[in-house]
């Protein structure tokens, strides 16, 4: 049984190959940061873009984010593959501090949807999120008392709607 030590180094190492492997050689470092919505500790394997010209770094994003949302998907899939389920890491890979501008532009959109969404008394559906930033609004959301959040639709159509808690 590995220590999360052990597998957060794992993952660190399983990036870099990752990235050597696709032709972007460059290191990978953790970061540990606390989610304050879930009152957890979260790995964060950042990857260093220092060493990274700006074409490649734009690759490896992706449109809208989709490449290192990709990324972040394999690593979680494949690294805990052989864990047990109470023990498995959940890592956040970062690149050029996309994931830290993702987040504030979700907490704006929520506010201003909350916003809407109280003075209209309807529901509002939000489309082309990813599954991940629909856990995040869904977990912004969590304690607020008057509004309530479901996912409706199946992948790749689906889509998250904010409404009015009865």
């Amino acid at each position: 049984m590995l220590t999360m030590e052990q597998e957060k180094h794992i993952g660190q190492e399983w990036l870099e190959n990752l990235l050597t492997l696709m032709g972007f050689p460059t290191g990978v470092g953790i970061e540990y940061r606390e989610n304050e919505l879930e009152n957890t500790e979260e790995c964060w394997l950042i990857i260093d873009e220092t060493q990274l010209p700006l074409e490649k770094i734009l690759m490896l994003l992706g449109e809208k984010g989709e490449g290192v949302d990709a990324i972040q998907y394999l690593a979680n899939t494949l690294i805990n593959l052989t864990v047990d389920s109470a023990e498995q890491q959940g890592f956040t890979v970062e690149l050029n501090g996309y994931r830290l501008q993702r987040l504030e532009q979700l907490k704006t959109l929520t506010e201003d949807i909350a916003q809407r969404v109280r003075q209209t008394g309807q529901e509002i559906e939000m489309t082309a999120l990813s599954s991940a930033e629909r856990r995040q609004i869904h977990s912004f959301f969590k304690n607020v008392e008057d509004i309530a959040t479901e996912s409706r639709g199946q992948e790749p159509n689906r889509r998250l709607i904010v409404k009015p808690r009865y």
